[in-house]
């Protein structure tokens, strides 16, 4: 029988406060209303948005509009959806919003074709008719530089309803996974049958008994070798709507196309690629510290995500988990920490695991709402810090929606992953620096390690197999099940030389949600990067430094990725900062070694 409580067992102050978002679902029937007549408002400017400066900011209020009424009906009708998957009601109310996010995304398909068809000279004598227009010249700026890959209006309109169709593969995929799939209880050392779950699956494969940590792990890809057909269906269907879309927009692979929507040059990817597998000895390292750390002849699968020390990882529960991240980001600044201090106090954060409700971690909520984020946490250390890590998203937008018009509310994934991984790193030096109990030190420092070992190195593994799997389809090679899992074996036993590579790891990249994303794990690897940068600077140089990474939190979209981190004190375009973070991971690996 599962331990996983129901979400009534949870008591109100952890669950997040969606009625300030909707107080009833009848509101958010009238807000989707309002939407669809939105729908019929905007597409009546087709054919004259750009007829006069008047006629074209009248288009553009109206279209952002539309678009922050659609964004806080999907993000209301997931967000439910997550409490509890299986839930009918939720699941069709996430369904309708989808369907009317197609519906929008074709109705203003017609805007960026008909600002395209404008010379630079005719937007700024628009904007000098219409001064409110000013605002968007960053944004005319990106419409303009993609116009080679913009179709015709009526191209443009049917990819813009194909848009449910074509995110098909991962809703199939989120079903499986966290709706139907059930894995079978474990007995611990203990004789008691342990429940495994999407979420609690590395927390079982931290303990200490190396024969349970076994059996977790056969028993867990077992499982996942029953489904392996219909997950390679829906992954090679994801694949090939990558190929396919990117092909109807004029590039030459998936990957051009990814990275040019955020204007990030394919050699940032290549770079990170490269100077990773040229410091594998690093990870390699690190490996063989936790061989040893278990007094084992030879590193198995099962022990990746054992920690460096034997004893039993310290309780924090969730109380004791705000307050360290309350303190340790003070070095930002007063008011950065008191928006973090109410934000919880807030109930922004639906805390704990309970039955069917979606795994994992993120940062939710819209331009218009509070920040939203859903945890499953579990009283270790990990999963405080997944809280100072979803806390940096919602510090972001909020600083975002506060400091730009929506055309700016937004932000591009490779600017989010450092907001992030700063409050990881300001985490770490935090506790590192305040707490006595040799033991919680420990286990931080490892924490922080792991860290390094699962968003620099692993990512840049799963940003490879993305790469490759992309190259396999678009070369006409079929993507078989057979043939990722071979795929995904080569990497892993690069990446982890010192251990044994066995066949049932070779199907971990049946279990990798972000996969449905196209080429967005590698912004993880560049994120903890530039946020070991960063944060270097900020205890270094104290309050100026501070203030300008809060000044880029509040910039949004205005600026193009690269610009806003060299604005901020950091090139991405260079391989310097990821040298840097492995030469960190170095040195807390001595750090740990001196340790113990």
């Amino acid at each position: 029988m599962s331990s996983v409580p129901d979400r009534s067992e949870i008591e109100t102050q952890y669950k997040w406060d969606l009625e300030s978002l909707y107080a009833t679902d009848d509101d958010w029937e009238a807000a989707y209303e309002r939407a669809e007549e939105l729908v019929e408002e905007l597409a009546a400017y087709e054919g004259r948005a750009t007829d006069d400066a008047g006629t074209l900011l009248a288009t553009l209020e109206t279209y952002e509009e539309l678009m922050r009424t659609v964004a806080n009906v999907a993000s209301y009708a997931r967000m439910r959806k997550d409490e509890d998957t299986t839930r009918d009601q939720y699941q069709a109310l996430t369904a309708r919003a989808q369907s009317l996010s197609s519906e929008a995304s074709s109705a203003a398909s017609f805007l960026e074709p008909a600002l395209q068809d404008l010379a630079w000279d005719d937007i700024e004598a628009m904007i000098d008719a219409e001064s409110p227009l000013e605002q968007y010249e960053h944004y005319f700026d990106d419409v303009l530089r993609m116009k080679d890959h913009t179709r015709s209006p009526e191209v443009e309109n049917l990819l813009a309803e194909l848009s449910e169709v074509t995110g098909a593969s991962g809703e199939v995929y989120n079903m499986l996974a966290n709706a139907d799939m059930e894995f079978p209880s474990v007995e611990d050392p203990d004789g008691e049958p342990q429940p495994i779950t999407l979420n609690n699956f590395t927390t079982l494969q931290k303990r200490p008994d190396r024969d349970f940590r076994q059996r977790v792990y056969e028993t867990f890809y077992d499982e996942w070798d029953g489904v392996r057909n219909a997950v390679g269906a829906a992954y090679k269907n994801s694949v090939k709507t990558d190929v396919k879309m990117a092909q109807a927009r004029n590039y030459d692979t998936a990957r051009e196309a990814a990275l040019d929507g955020p204007n990030v040059p394919v050699s940032v990817y290549d770079t990170l690629v490269d100077t990773v597998r040229d410091n594998l000895d690093a990870l390699h390292r690190h490996a063989e510290l936790k061989r040893d750390a278990i007094g084992a002849d030879e590193l198995e699968m099962w022990d990746l995500y054992v920690p460096l020390v034997q004893e039993e990882s310290p309780e924090i529960e969730y109380e004791q988990a705000c307050e360290y991240v309350v303190d340790a980001v003070a070095p930002l600044g007063d008011d950065y920490q008191s928006r973090v201090s109410e934000g919880l106090d807030s109930r922004w954060v639906d805390v704990y695991e309970t039955a069917n409700k979606q795994s994992g971690a993120y940062s939710g909520g819209t331009y218009d709402s509070q920040p939203y984020i859903l945890m499953n946490y579990q009283d270790d250390v990990e999963s405080m810090y997944t809280l100072a890590h979803e806390l940096g998203h919602s510090l972001h937008s909020e600083y975002t929606s506060e400091s730009q018009p929506y055309v700016y509310s937004s932000y591009e994934i490779f600017v989010a992953e450092v907001a992030s991984t700063v409050n990881e790193t300001l985490l770490t030096h935090h506790l590192l620096d305040v707490v006595d109990d040799e033991r919680l030190r420990r286990h931080v420092l490892n924490e922080y390690l792991e860290r390094f070992r699962s968003t620099l190195f692993r990512q840049t593994m799963f940003a490879e197999f993305e790469h490759r799997a992309h190259e396999m389809s678009e070369a006409g090679e079929p993507l078989t099940p057979d043939r990722l899992d071979d795929l995904y074996h080569d990497l892993k036993s690069d990446y982890y030389a010192p251990a044994a590579v066995d066949d049932r790891i070779a199907r971990e990249w049946m279990r990798i949600p972000h996969f449905y994303r196209s080429f967005y794990v590698y912004q993880y690897a560049t994120g903890i990067s530039a946020a070991v940068a960063l944060v270097d600077t900020i205890l270094d140089e104290g309050e100026p430094a501070a203030e300008r990474y809060v000044d880029f939190l509040g910039k949004g979209s205005r600026e193009y990725p690269l610009e806003l981190l060299q604005d901020a004190g950091v090139d991405m375009s260079t391989s310097g900062p990821v040298e840097a973070a492995i030469d960190t991971y170095g040195d807390y690996l001595d750090e740990f070694d001196q340790l113990t």
